[in-house]
């Protein structure tokens, strides 16, 4: 999150940070995140929040990972949500139907990164439209 918070400062905007980390003390560190990206239009979070609560729900439901929250630029014009875990595709898999339905975000762009962050491992990216 720091190089976002860098990206914020260094282009003018504030961001809004919340962070939800469900405790598994018996998983190994996740390695591969899922970053989603999104047009939002709006400084009322109620929306946003619900869909955390649900994201978080649905990872610990399935043993997919942990959600570790999202980012708001301060004007609310669009964010990030952060998850990770041990497999980016299964992430991935549990979280698609939520974003599908979560109808008050734009231009979603999902980022698969199939190991910790570095300049040399696989990403996947995936536009989805609610």
């Amino acid at each position: 999150m720091k190089a976002f918070k860098w990206l914020a400062a260094a282009i003018g905007i504030g961001l809004l940070t919340f962070s939800a980390v469900a405790e598994s003390p018996t998983q190994a560190l996740p390695e591969h995140a899922v970053i989603v990206h999104f047009a939002y239009d709006s400084n009322d979070l109620s929306r946003l929040l619900k869909l955390n609560k649900k994201l978080e729900e649905a990872l610990i439901e399935a043993k997919a990972g942990e959600f570790d929250g999202h980012e708001v630029a301060a004007d609310g014009s669009g964010g990030y949500l952060h998850m990770h875990g041990p497999d980016g595709d299964h992430l991935y898999k549990v979280i698609e139907p939520l974003l599908l339905g979560a109808r008050f975000m734009r231009e979603v762009t999902v980022k698969i990164r199939y190991g910790p962050a570095s300049d040399d491992v696989r990403e996947r990216e995936i536009a989805i439209t609610p």
